[in-house]
Protein backbone atom coordinates (compact mmCIF):
# COMPACT_ATOMS: atom_id res chain seq x y z
CA UNK A 1 0.00 0.00 0.00
CA UNK A 2 2.64 2.19 0.85
CA UNK A 3 4.78 1.49 -2.44
CA UNK A 4 1.19 2.78 -3.91
CA UNK A 5 0.91 5.68 -2.48
CA UNK A 6 4.43 6.32 -3.63
CA UNK A 7 4.14 6.24 -6.78
CA UNK A 8 0.89 8.28 -6.95
CA UNK A 9 2.80 10.85 -5.14
CA UNK A 10 5.82 10.78 -7.83
CA UNK A 11 3.31 11.05 -11.15
CA UNK A 12 2.62 14.40 -11.06
CA UNK A 13 6.58 15.73 -11.05
CA UNK A 14 7.00 12.94 -13.79
CA UNK A 15 4.29 14.71 -15.55
CA UNK A 16 5.40 18.19 -14.89
CA UNK A 17 8.82 17.31 -15.30
CA UNK A 18 7.92 16.11 -18.94
CA UNK A 19 5.74 19.02 -19.72
CA UNK A 20 8.64 21.32 -18.60
CA UNK A 21 11.15 19.82 -21.15
CA UNK A 22 8.81 19.82 -24.02
CA UNK A 23 7.83 23.26 -23.23
CA UNK A 24 11.73 24.12 -22.98
CA UNK A 25 12.34 22.80 -26.61
CA UNK A 26 9.74 25.02 -28.02
CA UNK A 27 10.60 27.85 -26.42
CA UNK A 28 14.44 27.14 -27.89
CA UNK A 29 12.95 26.30 -31.56
CA UNK A 30 10.70 30.09 -31.15
CA UNK A 31 13.72 31.77 -30.40
CA UNK A 32 15.89 29.70 -33.04
CA UNK A 33 13.47 30.76 -35.57
CA UNK A 34 13.31 34.79 -34.39
CA UNK A 35 16.96 34.62 -35.04
CA UNK A 36 16.84 32.91 -38.48
CA UNK A 37 14.23 35.16 -39.86
CA UNK A 38 15.86 38.21 -38.78
CA UNK A 39 19.73 37.33 -39.73
CA UNK A 40 18.27 35.73 -43.61
CA UNK A 41 16.47 39.00 -44.26
CA UNK A 42 19.45 41.00 -43.09
CA UNK A 43 21.52 39.13 -45.40
CA UNK A 44 19.22 39.33 -48.12
CA UNK A 45 18.93 43.25 -47.72
CA UNK A 46 22.89 43.73 -47.93
CA UNK A 47 23.64 40.83 -50.40
CA UNK A 48 21.37 42.60 -53.38
CA UNK A 49 22.60 46.56 -52.48
CA UNK A 50 26.58 46.12 -53.85
CA UNK A 51 27.85 48.23 -56.66
CA UNK A 52 28.83 45.63 -59.67
CA UNK A 53 30.42 45.75 -62.90
CA UNK A 54 29.28 42.98 -64.99
CA UNK A 55 30.10 40.59 -67.04
CA UNK A 56 31.13 38.51 -64.36
CA UNK A 57 33.67 36.72 -66.50
CA UNK A 58 35.34 37.75 -70.32
CA UNK A 59 38.37 36.66 -71.83
CA UNK A 60 42.19 37.76 -72.18
CA UNK A 61 42.23 40.63 -75.47
CA UNK A 62 38.93 40.56 -75.64
CA UNK A 63 36.82 43.60 -76.66
CA UNK A 64 34.28 44.25 -74.00
CA UNK A 65 31.38 46.34 -72.95
CA UNK A 66 31.32 47.05 -68.76
CA UNK A 67 27.69 47.62 -67.23
CA UNK A 68 28.48 49.23 -63.75
CA UNK A 69 25.46 48.94 -61.79
CA UNK A 70 24.62 51.26 -58.97
CA UNK A 71 21.53 50.82 -56.23
CA UNK A 72 20.86 53.35 -53.63
CA UNK A 73 20.26 51.54 -50.09
CA UNK A 74 19.70 54.78 -47.65
CA UNK A 75 17.35 57.24 -47.59
CA UNK A 76 19.19 60.08 -49.02
CA UNK A 77 19.65 60.22 -53.11
CA UNK A 78 23.41 58.97 -54.32
CA UNK A 79 24.68 62.09 -56.59
CA UNK A 80 28.53 60.97 -57.23
CA UNK A 81 29.84 57.83 -58.41
CA UNK A 82 33.57 57.20 -58.93
CA UNK A 83 35.14 54.03 -60.52
CA UNK A 84 38.70 53.02 -60.82
CA UNK A 85 40.24 51.05 -63.67
CA UNK A 86 41.61 48.30 -62.53
CA UNK A 87 45.49 47.36 -63.99
CA UNK A 88 44.81 44.87 -66.84
CA UNK A 89 41.56 46.41 -69.05
CA UNK A 90 42.50 49.94 -71.11
CA UNK A 91 39.10 51.73 -71.02
CA UNK A 92 38.27 53.66 -74.40
CA UNK A 93 34.63 55.06 -74.71
CA UNK A 94 31.58 55.51 -72.06
CA UNK A 95 28.11 55.27 -73.18
CA UNK A 96 26.24 58.62 -72.03
CA UNK A 97 23.47 58.59 -69.61
CA UNK A 98 20.90 61.19 -69.20
CA UNK A 99 21.17 62.75 -66.60
CA UNK A 100 24.48 62.53 -65.86
CA UNK A 101 27.48 64.26 -66.72
CA UNK A 102 31.25 62.33 -66.56
CA UNK A 103 34.43 63.30 -66.13
CA UNK A 104 38.19 60.75 -66.80
CA UNK A 105 40.83 60.88 -64.31
CA UNK A 106 44.08 60.69 -65.93
CA UNK A 107 47.37 59.31 -65.17
CA UNK A 108 50.99 61.25 -66.21
CA UNK A 109 51.10 59.62 -69.69
CA UNK A 110 47.41 60.86 -70.53
CA UNK A 111 46.02 56.93 -70.13
CA UNK A 112 42.38 56.71 -68.61
CA UNK A 113 42.68 55.68 -64.75
CA UNK A 114 39.56 56.76 -63.12
CA UNK A 115 35.63 57.74 -64.07
CA UNK A 116 33.78 60.54 -61.84
CA UNK A 117 29.79 60.35 -63.09
CA UNK A 118 28.13 63.69 -61.50
CA UNK A 119 24.19 63.91 -61.08
CA UNK A 120 22.90 66.86 -62.89
CA UNK A 121 19.51 66.75 -60.64
CA UNK A 122 18.45 64.84 -57.27
CA UNK A 123 20.47 61.84 -58.23
CA UNK A 124 19.50 58.18 -57.39
CA UNK A 125 16.29 58.20 -54.97
CA UNK A 126 16.23 55.32 -52.38
CA UNK A 127 14.92 52.34 -54.25
CA UNK A 128 16.63 53.13 -57.29
CA UNK A 129 19.54 52.32 -59.59
CA UNK A 130 21.51 53.58 -62.47
CA UNK A 131 23.75 51.42 -65.28
CA UNK A 132 26.71 53.05 -66.46
CA UNK A 133 28.76 51.40 -69.68
CA UNK A 134 32.40 51.66 -70.79
CA UNK A 135 34.09 49.86 -73.63
CA UNK A 136 37.37 48.62 -73.15
CA UNK A 137 39.94 45.77 -74.04
CA UNK A 138 41.11 43.30 -71.71
CA UNK A 139 44.94 42.92 -71.66
CA UNK A 140 46.09 39.93 -72.74
CA UNK A 141 47.83 38.63 -69.52
CA UNK A 142 45.17 39.72 -67.59
CA UNK A 143 44.04 37.47 -64.61
CA UNK A 144 41.24 39.74 -62.95
CA UNK A 145 39.82 42.80 -62.96
CA UNK A 146 39.00 44.62 -59.44
CA UNK A 147 36.56 47.13 -59.94
CA UNK A 148 36.86 49.34 -56.62
CA UNK A 149 34.29 52.67 -56.69
CA UNK A 150 33.14 55.35 -54.50
CA UNK A 151 29.77 55.80 -53.74
CA UNK A 152 28.78 59.71 -52.19
CA UNK A 153 25.43 60.60 -51.21
CA UNK A 154 23.46 63.67 -50.92
CA UNK A 155 23.73 63.31 -46.83
CA UNK A 156 27.51 63.43 -47.45
CA UNK A 157 27.68 59.81 -46.86
CA UNK A 158 30.70 57.84 -48.76
CA UNK A 159 30.78 54.02 -49.25
CA UNK A 160 34.21 52.84 -50.80
CA UNK A 161 33.58 49.73 -52.47
CA UNK A 162 36.69 48.26 -52.46
CA UNK A 163 37.20 45.55 -49.86
CA UNK A 164 37.28 41.70 -50.25
CA UNK A 165 34.71 39.43 -51.13
CA UNK A 166 33.39 38.64 -47.66
CA UNK A 167 33.80 42.35 -46.39
CA UNK A 168 30.27 44.53 -46.43
CA UNK A 169 31.39 46.74 -49.17
CA UNK A 170 33.47 44.07 -51.38
CA UNK A 171 35.01 45.77 -54.54
CA UNK A 172 33.37 43.93 -57.77
CA UNK A 173 35.39 40.58 -59.51
CA UNK A 174 35.47 40.62 -63.27
CA UNK A 175 37.54 37.10 -63.61
CA UNK A 176 39.46 36.77 -66.85
CA UNK A 177 40.00 33.58 -68.48
CA UNK A 178 42.83 32.11 -70.69
CA UNK A 179 42.24 33.26 -74.30
CA UNK A 180 40.62 31.15 -77.08
CA UNK A 181 43.42 31.74 -79.60
CA UNK A 182 40.65 33.40 -82.00
CA UNK A 183 41.37 36.99 -81.67
CA UNK A 184 38.49 39.02 -80.51
CA UNK A 185 38.26 41.00 -83.52
CA UNK A 186 37.24 45.30 -82.62
CA UNK A 187 34.22 45.36 -84.83
CA UNK A 188 32.22 41.91 -84.57
CA UNK A 189 33.10 41.60 -80.85
CA UNK A 190 32.19 44.80 -79.70
CA UNK A 191 28.52 44.51 -81.64
CA UNK A 192 27.73 40.88 -80.54
CA UNK A 193 28.65 42.73 -76.78
CA UNK A 194 26.52 45.20 -77.53
CA UNK A 195 23.84 43.78 -78.74
CA UNK A 196 23.45 41.31 -75.91
CA UNK A 197 23.63 44.34 -73.19
CA UNK A 198 20.80 45.55 -75.44
CA UNK A 199 18.25 42.51 -74.88
CA UNK A 200 19.52 42.03 -71.62
CA UNK A 201 18.58 45.61 -70.80
CA UNK A 202 14.96 44.96 -73.10
CA UNK A 203 14.62 42.06 -71.45
CA UNK A 204 14.77 43.25 -68.07
CA UNK A 205 18.51 43.23 -66.61
CA UNK A 206 21.33 40.54 -67.23
CA UNK A 207 22.34 37.78 -64.76
CA UNK A 208 22.63 40.32 -61.58
CA UNK A 209 18.70 40.68 -61.82
CA UNK A 210 17.69 37.12 -62.00
CA UNK A 211 20.61 36.59 -59.85
CA UNK A 212 19.12 38.96 -57.04
CA UNK A 213 15.59 38.51 -57.83
CA UNK A 214 16.30 34.51 -56.85
CA UNK A 215 18.19 35.50 -53.57
CA UNK A 216 15.09 37.72 -52.92
CA UNK A 217 12.69 34.96 -53.43
CA UNK A 218 14.48 32.63 -51.95
CA UNK A 219 15.05 34.72 -48.47
CA UNK A 220 11.14 35.62 -48.41
CA UNK A 221 9.83 31.79 -48.50
CA UNK A 222 12.83 30.68 -45.63
CA UNK A 223 12.12 33.47 -43.30
CA UNK A 224 8.16 32.74 -44.14
CA UNK A 225 8.63 29.40 -43.28
CA UNK A 226 10.97 29.91 -40.02
CA UNK A 227 8.02 32.52 -39.16
CA UNK A 228 5.29 29.59 -39.03
CA UNK A 229 8.25 27.45 -37.18
CA UNK A 230 7.98 30.01 -34.78
CA UNK A 231 4.08 30.82 -34.43
CA UNK A 232 2.99 26.97 -34.47
CA UNK A 233 5.90 26.60 -31.69
CA UNK A 234 4.95 29.19 -30.01
CA UNK A 235 0.93 28.11 -30.29
CA UNK A 236 1.97 24.22 -28.49
CA UNK A 237 3.63 26.32 -25.82
CA UNK A 238 0.57 27.84 -24.60
CA UNK A 239 -1.37 24.91 -25.36
CA UNK A 240 1.11 23.29 -22.97
CA UNK A 241 0.30 25.84 -20.70
CA UNK A 242 -2.90 25.56 -20.69
CA UNK A 243 -2.73 21.41 -20.31
CA UNK A 244 -0.89 21.65 -17.62
CA UNK A 245 -3.19 24.22 -15.72
CA UNK A 246 -6.24 21.65 -16.54
CA UNK A 247 -4.27 18.77 -15.15
CA UNK A 248 -3.10 20.54 -11.59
Amino acid sequence: MRSSTKLLRTQPFIVRTKQNSRRNILVKWTVGAVVLFALILALAGTASAHVTVSPNETTQGAYEVFTVRVPTELESETTKVELLFPDGVAISRVQPLSGWSYVYGNDSNGAKTSIVWTAEGAGLKDGEFAEFKLQGKVGDDAQELVWKAVQTYANGTVVEWAGGAEAETPASVTKVLPGTGEADHHGAAVAQQEHEEHVSVESGGGSNDINDSLLRSSAFYISLAALLIGVIALLLTQRSRGSKHTAS
